[in-house]
C-alpha cells in the first residue's frame, strides 16, 4: 500500500466547500487513466457528499481502458473479472470551482481502491506514490514542477484534414513564423490567457509566466515547483484540463500531442526536480554548478534508466516524431550545465535553486507516470551512487547516441524495453507493468491496422 497517495480527503473538506459554495450542483469526479485521459462522472452536489463519505463504486476496467476509451480485453480484467466495481475516492484538495462550466461547476480528482481499502496497484497516482515511498523510508523529499508545452489550433480542420494552428480573432491568416518569445503573439490571443489566469487563480494552481514557444501557435506556462510531487501531478493534470476548456470557451482548440505539426517544434513536458532532506534542505545545493555528488548520482541513475522508462516518457506512436536533432528535443542520454541540448540539464542559478530538469518527455505523457519513472531513476541513482560520466560542453546533439543507455527510436522498441525492465517493476510493479505494456500493444496492433493515405501515395502505383 502507498502510504504517500493513500490519503482519502475526509467529508468535512466537502462540507466547508458546498458552504461557501451552496449555488453548485454540477460537479465533475475526474479519474486519469494510464493515457493521462480524464474520465468520470458529472454528479450533484448530493451525490458529492455521499462519495466523500464512502467514497463512489466505478468499474475496474476503467484502469486498463486504451486511449480511445476502448476496454483492453487482452488483459484479462474485463469479462473474466465480471466488469467488478472498485471504489473511486476523492484527493484531498482538488474540489474546486469550473469557471468555464458555469456558475453552478466544480470538479474533484479521485484515485482508486479496492473495495478493502487497499490503493489500486494499476491507478497511475498510486503507482508513483509507491515511488514516493521509496524516497520517504530514506527521509527524503522529492520537490517538483511540471512544465508543458501545448499549441492553440484552428478546431476546424483543413480539407486534408490536417490541423492549422490557430488565428488571432482580427485576422484571417494562418500564422507562419515561429516568432520565440513573441509578445505580439500572447497579445493576440490575449482574451485566452486571461481568461486561463482567472480561471487558475480560482482553482489555487500556482501558474506563473507565459512564453510564445519555438513554433506558430505553441506556448509554455510554467507552474511553481512544490514538495509534494504528488500535488504537483494533480496540478499538472488539473491544468491541462483547464487548458483546454479555456480554449474550447474562447472557440479555440489546445493539444499537448507531442507532435502536431511535422515542420515545427514538438511539444515537451519537462521535469524539474530537487529533492529535500529532513530538515527541508535541498540536498543538490552547491556553488559548483554541477552541484553535489547527490545530484550528479541522481543524474547518473536517470541516465542509465531512460531507456527502461521510455514508454512512460513517449506513450504513443505521434512521441517519437518529436525526437529529432536540433529541435529542443534530446536525442542521447546526456547532461549538462545551462544547456538544453542535452536530456538531463541543470539549469543556471543560485546554489539553493540547484536542480535538474529532465526534458525527455512529450507533453501527451501522463504526469504520474512519466514522473514515477524520472523518480525511480533518481532514487535508483542516488542508492548506488551511478556516474553520469562527463557533463557535455556544447552542442549535445553530436554526442554519439549509440550503447546501452540510448532511448529507444521507436514505440515497439519502447515498450518491449520497458517490459523487459527489471528496474521498472521494482519500482512501478509487476503487475503494472504488464498491464501497462498489453494495453500499448493492443494500440499498436489497432494504430498499424489503419492504412494512410500515405500509403497509397508511395506504393499504389509503385509497388
Amino acid at each position: 500500500m502507498s502510504k504517500s497517495s493513500g490519503v482519502i480527503a475526509p467529508r468535512s473538506e466537502a462540507e466547508a466547500f458546498f458552504m461557501a459554495n451552496p449555488d453548485v450542483d454540477s460537479i465533475e469526479m475526474i479519474y486519469t487513466d494510464f493515457g493521462g485521459v480524464p474520465r468520470g462522472k458529472r454528479l450533484r452536489q448530493h451525490e458529492v457528499m455521499a462519495v466523500y463519505e464512502s467514497g463512489r463504486m466505478f468499474p475496474g476496467s476503467i484502469t486498463v481502458v486504451d486511449i480511445t476509451g476502448q476496454d483492453t480485453v487482452e488483459t484479462g480484467l474485463v469479462w473474466e473479472d465480471g466488469d467488478a466495481d472498485r471504489s473511486m475516492k476523492p484527493i484531498p484538495g482538488t474540489l474546486v470551482r469550473t469557471p468555464w462550466g458555469g456558475d453552478n461547476a466544480a470538479q474533484f480528482l479521485v484515485d482508486f481502491y479496492e473495495l478493502d481499502g487497499t490503493p489500486h496497484d494499476l491507478d497511475p497516482r498510486h503507482v508513483l506514490g509507491g515511488v514516493i515511498d521509496r524516497f520517504t523510508a530514506d527521509g527524503l523529499t522529492p520537490v517538483l514542477a511540471v512544465e508543458l508545452e501545448f499549441y492553440l489550433v484552428d478546431p476546424r480542420r483543413a480539407r486534408d484534414g490536417k490541423v492549422r494552428p490557430a488565428r488571432p480573432s482580427y485576422s484571417r491568416d494562418t500564422p507562419r513564423n515561429v516568432e520565440v518569445y513573441g509578445l505580439r503573439e500572447l497579445d493576440d490571443f490575449r482574451p485566452f490567457f486571461d481568461a486561463l489566469y482567472a480561471a487558475t487563480d480560482v482553482q489555487g494552481l500556482p501558474l506563473e509566466s507565459a512564453i510564445s514557444e519555438f513554433a506558430p501557435g505553441q506556448f509554455e506556462l510554467t507552474l511553481r515547483h512544490k514538495p509534494d510531487a504528488l500535488r504537483a501531478c494533480d496540478d499538472a493534470i488539473m491544468y491541462k484540463r483547464l487548458v483546454k476548456a479555456i480554449a474550447q470557451q474562447q472557440g479555440l482548440e489546445a493539444t499537448f500531442m507531442a507532435k502536431p505539426f511535422a515542420d515545427q517544434a514538438g511539444s515537451g513536458m519537462h521535469i524539474h526536480v530537487s529533492v529535500n532532506d529532513g530538515s527541508d534542505t535541498n540536498i543538490f545545493a552547491s556553488e559548483d554548478p554541477e552541484g553535489t555528488p547527490a545530484l550528479r548520482h541522481a543524474i547518473g541513475g536517470m541516465i542509465g534508466t531512460v531507456g527502461d522508462g521510455f514508454a512512460l516518457f513517449a506513450p504513443h506512436a505521434n512521441s517519437y516524431r518529436r525526437f529529432k536533432a536540433n529541435s529542443y528535443a534530446p536525442v542521447a542520454p546526456t547532461w549538462g550545465v545551462n544547456n538544453r541540448t542535452v536530456s538531463f540539464r541543470i539549469p543556471a542559478g543560485p546554489p539553493p535553486s540547484r536542480h535538474v530538469e529532465h526534458r525527455a518527455c512529450g507533453a501527451d505523457a501522463n504526469p504520474y507516470l512519466a514522473v514515477a519513472a524520472v523518480l525511480a531513476g533518481m532514487h535508483h541513482g542516488m542508492a548506488n551512487k551511478v556516474d553520469p560520466g562527463t557533463a557535455v560542453v556544447g552542442n549535445g546533439y553530436d554526442r554519439d547516441s549509440s550503447g546501452d543507455d540510448k532511448p529507444p527510436s521507436n514505440w515497439f522498441a519502447a515498450v518491449d524495453r520497458f517490459h523487459a525492465s527489471k528496474l521498472m517493476r521494482d519500482y512501478l510493479g509487476d503487475r503494472f507493468v504488464d498491464m501497462f505494456s498489453i494495453v500499448k500493444r493492443v494500440e499498436q496492433d489497432n494504430y498499424f491496422s489503419v492504412v494512410p493515405t500515405l500509403d497509397y501515395d508511395w506504393y499504389l502505383r509503385n509497388a
